[in-house]
């Protein structure tokens, strides 16, 4: 039996991709910009449960809790905007992009599928659910001034709007590791909305 790598998350539509593509090559000449190491457009999703290492024979399972989780929820109509960083801009570790609009729907969405995977073994997440997509990771190599100049960068940076979607499905995702970054692929898409 073998292990996959798996979290459950939504793609985005490609317009949005494309913004977020066009923002990250202007952050990379921005000052502290090569203090990050920029998620490529395409690997960008929103996470709403990693899962981690999970047993292949349990996937089935996981895919039919997180179908009837969601199949009860009308698609979410979401805005990428804004930009931050984890912990704050002072320190910062990870860069993302915010979402807003109908949150409130999307949390019910993640809560729905927490509820589905906790009777698997799968324990809730402890930390509250924070929609948003990573778009750059502080290089270890960073120095403390380059690091520091990203933070005022993102800080400085201004109102951000990437373009508006629908949330129509998620996905259970494969995650592999290499070298040249992790490879993601769907294992299942479950439609919101669904439920007969």
């Amino acid at each position: 039996m073998s292990l996959v790598r798996t979290f459950i998350g939504v793609h985005l539509k490609d317009s949005v991709m494309e913004r977020i593509e066009g923002l990250i090559a202007e952050l990379c000449h921005k000052p502290g910009g090569q203090a990050a190491r920029w998620v490529p457009a395409h690997n960008i999703h929103l996470t709403v449960k990693f899962l981690g290492d999970v047993e292949s024979d349990a996937l089935p399972a996981i895919s039919d809790a997180v179908a009837g989780a969601v199949g009860n929820i009308q698609p979410v109509a979401v805005e990428v905007a804004g930009l931050g960083c984890f912990p704050n801009t002072r320190r910062p570790r990870i860069v993302w992009a915010g979402l807003r609009g109908e949150l409130n729907t999307l949390n019910a969405m993640q809560q729905a599928i927490e509820d589905a995977l906790e009777p698997l073994g799968h324990q809730r997440d402890k930390r509250p659910f924070s929609p948003h997509l990573t778009i750059g990771r502080v290089n270890r190599r960073a120095t403390p001034r380059e690091t520091a100049a990203l933070g005022r960068t993102i800080a400085d940076y201004g109102p951000v709007s990437l373009g508006s979607m629908q949330v129509t499905s998620v996905s259970v995702i494969r995650s592999e590791l290499k070298p040249e970054g992790p490879v993601y692929t769907d294992l299942t898409v479950a439609p919101l909305g669904a439920a007969p």
